[in-house]
């Protein structure tokens, strides 16, 4: 479980904003009962935002992380209280020669959500008349939700992480070899990403802490063929 300092997409968060947090909660922690356990990390600002900041014409503006900051958060997290480190928003959009920083400044988590939808969105076995059913089904449902400053283009990055839901049938039944190739991109993604982190041959360290539970799930029958 995680607490966060600072707003996402505001202004960069520093150590004394770290302090005053943690001193806070752990002050109200203790006079909850002696044995609550807390927090074990803590969500900072450094320079991004949730997804992305999405141009008129539907890309994303490239965003300057702040790792000096993330590392001074992230020490200060450990040393003063104990806690894994400091996790980083929003780093889907950032560009793929960053993400071996993270490990170098002892980040203890980043959260990627955003990069995975749009390899899936973006992928050229993702059908187009789907696709455009999708962005139809948000420009009708969620208008409220777009700003008067937004393009459309705008608008539907924004908002179509909220198609996967409504549309989870259609996508889960597409053609078993479109599925596999849009996997094929994902699967290339994480394992780039596994090596950027530093997160490879772990299985070991993971087997010695986690105890896995196995849960059985039925497999839909459409997806059985």
């Amino acid at each position: 479980m995680g607490g966060e300092i600072g707003e996402v997409g505001g202004k960069n968060s520093t150590v004394e904003e770290l302090r005053a947090f943690m001193d806070g909660y752990l002050d109200a922690l203790k006079s909850r009962g002696k044995d609550l356990r807390g927090i074990s990390k803590i969500s900072v600002q450094t320079g991004t935002t949730h997804g992305g900041i999405p141009m008129p014409d539907g890309s994303v503006a490239k965003v300057k992380l702040d790792f000096e900051t993330l590392e001074k958060l992230s020490d200060a997290a450990r040393k003063d209280y104990g806690l894994g480190g400091a996790v980083q928003h929003g780093a889907s959009t950032l560009p793929n020669e960053a993400f071996d920083r993270f490990p170098a400044v002892r980040t203890a988590e980043i959260h990627l959500a955003t990069g995975f939808q749009n390899i899936i969105y973006d992928s050229a076995h993702f059908p187009a008349g789907l696709k455009d059913q999708i962005y139809q089904y948000l420009t009708l449902e969620f208008a409220g939700e777009k700003k008067e400053t937004d393009t459309q283009e705008q608008f539907i990055y924004k908002t179509r992480k909220k198609g996967f839901g409504h549309f989870k049938k259609d996508i889960w039944t597409l053609p078993a070899e479109t599925r596999q190739a849009i996997g094929q991109e994902l699967e290339n993604q994480f394992a780039f990403l596994f090596g950027k982190l530093n997160a490879k041959n772990t299985m070991g360290v993971v087997r010695q802490h986690v105890k896995s539970v196995d849960v059985p799930v039925k497999i839909p029958e459409a997806l059985k063929a």
